[in-house]
């Protein structure tokens, strides 16, 4: 089936979604907030891990999606994806810690953007 592989990402991703918003819901019930963060570091730290997954993990998919249908190696796509996987969770688990700058946030990034900038090229090249 065209797109299985994206398909495969795309749910551990949704996984790893709901394993952050869980967090956030349970840091607004532990600060008794109900909207914005309330000026608390867990929790503010909570809703961006959450919020930087929902903004790049999206366009990231999208690409894989393209890419694979549109014929690229499997082993590109999966290799897209696992370092995909890997970068949201390093980042997310780097961001929920106490310190503002850790190696996983800064290893999450680096993925994620290699990850957007080799399948941006794909798709880019595969048009022509």
């Amino acid at each position: 089936m065209a797109g299985s592989i994206t398909a495969f990402y795309a749910g551990v991703i949704g996984l790893l979604l709901l394993a952050l918003s869980y967090r956030v819901v349970s840091n607004r019930r532990r600060a008794r907030v109900s909207l914005g963060s309330g000026d608390d570091p867990g929790l503010e730290r909570a809703i961006r891990a959450q919020g930087n997954l929902i903004e790049y993990a999206p366009m990231a998919l999208l690409l894989m999606a393209l890419v694979e249908t549109g014929g690229a190696s499997p082993w590109l796509v999966h290799g897209c994806g696992g370092i995909l996987v890997a970068s949201r969770v390093l980042h997310a688990v780097g961001l929920m810690g106490q310190r503002s700058v850790s190696t996983g946030r800064k290893l999450g990034i680096a993925g994620t953007w290699l990850v957007l900038l080799v399948l941006s090229v794909v798709a880019i090249v595969s048009a022509f």
